[in-house]
């Protein structure tokens, strides 16, 4: 079973997650911010991943902990879920419109985590989310997840069709990415027997 729980209490936070790899993309994502509990419920919905999120932060700051924190737990959940990574398709890719607007991910579950961010706003603000907290929450879910991840906002205007279709290609991508490939279920896709 790919599944996982990740709990996380510190001074800013308290977060429990559970997430199951293997799902059919249903969610339960409580974080205080609104706009950040819809991202989250996209890329449960679009990668087929179970998510359950509860998170109580310190809001009265502002959401960056917060935003921070889910990244982390979500990361931690992944990468414990698929353990060896054994039987993984491994990379992924998506290139998903929205709109006006063309964004694309490439990933590889390497365990070797990497961001590169090429996504711009022309708003401060999504609802009552800040935009530049974004970048934050895809390098925390890349650095704990073991994500090489690659996100290119290609084109468009609208500043939440961006980043909708930004966390809509990081499900489609990753919905790939962890699929038990038939030809090599037993098997860790590396050359070097692990990652």
């Amino acid at each position: 079973m790919r599944q996982a729980r990740i709990d996380r209490d510190t001074n800013e936070t308290r977060i429990s997650a559970r997430i199951d790899l293997d799902g059919s993309g249903r969610y339960d994502i409580e974080t205080g911010i609104g706009f950040l509990d819809h991202m989250l419920e996209q890329l449960s919905r679009h990668s087929l991943i179970d998510i359950t999120l509860k998170a109580e932060g310190d809001l009265h700051i502002d959401g960056h902990h917060t935003t921070e924190d889910s990244g982390i737990v979500l990361g931690q959940a992944l990468a414990r879920a698929l353990g060896e990574r054994r039987g993984i398709t491994r990379y992924g890719a998506a290139l998903i419109p929205m709109d006006e607007t063309l964004t694309r991910v490439a990933l590889d579950v390497s365990n070797r985590p990497y961001l590169i961010w090429k996504v711009e706003f022309s708003r401060d603000k999504l609802g009552a989310m800040d935009t530049e907290l974004f970048k934050e929450w895809f390098q925390a879910f890349a650095q704990h997840g073991g994500l090489t991840l690659h996100v290119e906002n290609l084109y468009g205007d609208n500043s939440h069709h961006i980043i909708e279709s930004a966390f809509k290609a990081l499900a489609r991508a990753l919905r790939q990415a962890i699929e038990i490939d038939p030809r090599k279920a037993d098997e860790v896709p590396s050359t070097k027997g692990s990652l």
